[in-house]
């Protein structure tokens, strides 16, 4: 790795945990420069802004949940169950991973505008990829016709809204009864008999 490559991944590495443990908002190039152990003159030869350096590690990081949720994916299995294993990769992923806690929790405490920017570009990104998962599953026959966006969108809140919004005032749901809401709401209306008005008669 030469020296340009190498000071470029101790900042990011220098930021990543940075907002890990302070925020965005809270975060200076000052401290980052010193977790880093560059000047930070160093850090605006690679990067113009703090929220450039944000962008960059959010850019890691959806290729990171990409990468695992296409890991999740078992050629062997039909599209709804392979859906629920994505999902529950990337909400795995996103619930476990240090810096995309502190920046959606800055982002419901905060309402930083730059976080609030990267975590829904984040969201705009998986629903593309569900999106691209539903449009070769049509396209194979698995499922019937439907707005693959709306659908993708549909998914992912739902997943949203069972993985965080009801654990505000209630007990937990398990990945299995998960699993199940799912498919009673909306894999089912999905098969060849669906008669939802998101798919196309």
């Amino acid at each position: 790795m030469n020296d340009y490559v190498g000071k470029k991944k101790q900042i990011v590495e220098a930021a990543a945990k940075s907002f890990s443990l302070f925020g965005y908002k809270a975060t200076t190039m000052d401290q980052v420069a010193k977790m880093a152990n560059v000047g930070k003159g160093t850090i605006y030869t690679f990067f113009k802004s703090k929220e450039e350096l944000l962008e960059d590690i959010v850019s890691s990081i959806i290729s990171e949940i990409k990468y695992e949720a296409n890991e999740a994916v078992d050629a062997c299995l039909p599209f709804n169950e392979n859906v629920k294993r994505v999902l529950q990769r990337i909400f795995t992923f996103l619930k476990e991973h240090e810096l995309t806690i502190k920046l959606l929790q800055e982002v419901r405490d905060i309402g930083t505008p730059a976080v609030r920017d990267v975590m829904n570009r984040l969201d705009r990104e998986m629903i593309a990829f569900i999106r691209e998962k539903i449009e070769e599953a049509m396209a194979k026959g698995e499922i019937r016709s439907c707005d693959a966006e709306l659908t993708a969108f549909l998914m992912f809140k739902m997943y949203i809204v069972l993985h965080v919004d009801w654990e505000k005032e209630h007990e937990p749901l398990s990945p299995q009864k998960i699993a199940e809401l799912f498919d009673l709401y909306l894999l089912k209306g999905l098969s060849p008999r669906c008669s939802f008005s998101f798919c196309n008669e």
